[in-house]
C-alpha cells in the first residue's frame, strides 16, 4: 500500500527532521519527501510526503503532524489552477 499526502515543509531540513520523526514512530514503513515549487499557497504549493508499507494509518499521521504545526492532508485527485 502507499499513501501520499501534501504538506507545507519547504526546507529539506525541516524534512529530514519529520522524516526522523515518522520513521521511528514507524519503523515498518519507508517514507520519503519530495519538496516541490512553493510559488502558490498551500494546498497548491506543497511538498509530497510518500509513505509505503503493509498497514499505513492516515488519520494518524496527518493528526501527529497537525499537532506539529505542519499542514498535512492526503493527496485528493484534483487540478490546481
Amino acid at each position: 500500500m502507499v499513501e501520499v499526502f501534501i504538506t507545507n515543509v519547504k526546507s529539506e531540513c525541516h524534512s529530514e527532521d519529520i522524516l526522523q520523526f515518522l520513521e521511528h514512530s514507524y519503523p515498518t514503513l519507508k517514507i520519503d519527501f519530495d519538496l516541490e515549487d512553493f510559488n502558490k499557497p498551500y494546498p497548491c504549493g506543497h511538498s509530497i510526503l510518500r509513505i509505503e508499507g503493509e498497514l499505513i494509518d492516515t488519520i494518524t499521521i496527518v493528526q501527529q503532524l497537525k499537532s506539529k504545526g505542519i499542514e498535512c492532508d492526503v493527496l485528493e485527485d484534483k487540478i490546481c489552477v
